[in-house]
């Protein structure tokens, strides 16, 4: 009895195992598939981090973008990108910070017309040597409570690694991913 509940474990052990390799090679096939332009998911996020305390300005930049020159605030943020470069943020309430040295007359607003979305990639650059790409997306309309859905695609470099999706202005990040 002992003998084959051993056998037994042993066959499911071999009948896992099987799985796993068919799995694999499922996986394989799927990998196989993106590499022929169907979309895989790079990333999804359901929370940015708002521009604020030392990476408000120029001296603490993120992935050589600078902050904003304000502190701001954010309600919600979620979005996509997937391997195809198309990327999808929806923000509600990116708006300046409630404090000093905001002021007070543009507290709790977006004065900006439009945001657009940067996607930040670390890749390989000439040499084998680190380096950073940035890629932009144009101007999406934002209206003055902060609200915005940025639908557009980018040319992602290869390797795309650790991406981090921002929402700037011109030249500087309100939201970053990873909030």
């Amino acid at each position: 009895m002992r003998k084959s509940g051993w056998l037994l474990v042993t066959v499911s052990s071999a009948a896992l195992l099987t799985a796993a390799a068919v799995q694999g090679v499922a996986v394989a096939s799927t990998g196989h598939r993106a590499a022929d332009h169907e979309a895989s998911s790079v990333l999804r996020f359901h929370t940015m981090a708002p521009v604020t305390g030392p990476y408000v300005g120029t001296a603490n930049p993120l992935r050589a973008i600078p902050g904003g020159g304000l502190p701001w605030i954010i309600r919600s943020a979620r979005g996509s990108l997937d391997s195809t470069g198309h990327l999808v943020v929806r923000v509600r309430g990116l708006v300046l910070a409630d404090q000093t040295p905001v002021p007070v007359a543009l507290q709790g607003t977006n004065p900006l017309p439009d945001f657009r979305a940067v996607v930040s990639c670390q890749s390989i650059g000439p040499g084998d040597s680190a380096t950073i790409v940035n890629v932009a997306t144009g101007d999406f309309v934002a209206n003055s409570a902060g609200d915005s859905t940025i639908s557009a695609s980018v040319n992602l470099p290869s390797p795309c690694i650790a991406p981090i999706v921002f929402v700037t202005g011109p030249g500087f990040w309100l939201a970053a991913t990873g909030g």
